[in-house]
């Protein structure tokens, strides 16, 4: 999936990983990212996005296998899309029945996301195993207090660079504290989440936002920082001319108030890879 992280969302490039991993994280960053933060909770159980969302059918082998979600909205957004969008018109039936999918606890979501930041993909598999490794239990889903006793040591022989062990350590502690409210999201608009999770030392909006679309499933977010929704649009809408944020924004005023399935179906536009988070 062609998402690609901002540079202002960028936060640590000092990862001790493999250096066949890490000669391609200046050359990929944002797309592996993308594809860290898309795939950061394939390997989670779905305990928090079960309000209002759709169970799939094939239930887990055991618990080191999570359940898949999907919207629930889905259907009635293309519908909403296609009559408003003649570009979405076109663009929807390619895909089929593909949609987007989620899996995952809140905690190791965020959590893997923060290490895959600024590595390629491959690097990020192998730094997370490790540190799954380290905090012990299922992998799929770690625990804030798991992680809290863990030392710099410790975390650094996963792999961890020191400021993602830090970054970890927050998480954990708003997580165990109650800083940020899981139980109350459901309930709370998406600016809300937001401020929460940016106030977490090494998330930004666009973590946060690519969280809202793929773990809470959020139907009408527009991640404006999102260099691969605006290259999208420049070629679907602009004939690959410069598009600023002011016109990405305004097009996106008549996606809502589906604007992250339309989100979705631009990166397909550029990657036909169907993408779980």
């Amino acid at each position: 999936m062609s998402m690609a992280k901002p540079d202002s969302d960028a936060v640590d490039t000092s990862d001790v990983v493999d250096a066949a991993d890490t000669s391609n994280a200046t050359d990929t960053s944002n797309a592996s990212n993308a594809s860290n933060a898309s795939n950061a909770s394939n390997a989670s159980n779905a305990t928090d996005a079960t309000h209002g969302i759709e169970t799939a059918d094939k239930p887990p082998a055991s618990e080191d296998l999570p359940v898949t979600v999907t919207p629930p909205y889905w259907d009635e957004a293309c519908r909403h899309l296609a009559k408003r969008d003649r570009v979405m018109k076109k663009l929807i039936p390619k895909f089929g029945e593909a949609r987007l999918q989620s899996r995952g606890d809140a905690f190791t979501t965020l959590a893997r996301s923060i290490v895959g930041q600024q590595i390629s993909v491959k690097a990020a598999q192998s730094v997370w195993n490790r540190f799954a490794s380290a905090v012990g239990g299922p992998p799929t889903r770690l625990t804030p207090q798991a992680v809290m006793v863990l030392d710099m040591p410790t975390l650094r022989g996963a792999g961890l660079s020191a400021r993602k062990a830090e970054y970890l350590g927050d998480l954990a502690r708003h997580f165990d504290s109650g800083a940020v409210h899981v139980p109350l999201w459901q309930q709370m608009d998406d600016e809300a989440i937001i401020d929460e999770l940016v106030a977490i030392r090494g998330i930004g909006r666009w973590t946060a936002e690519m969280f809202l679309i793929f773990h809470l499933m959020r139907p009408n977010v527009l991640p404006l920082d999102d260099l691969g929704l605006i290259k999208g649009i420049s070629q679907g809408y602009f004939s690959g001319e410069p598009v600023s944020r002011a016109e990405a924004r305004e097009l996106g005023e008549a996606w809502a108030p589906f604007r992250s399935v339309a989100t979705w179906y631009i990166w397909r536009s550029l990657d036909p890879l169907p993408v779980d988070y």
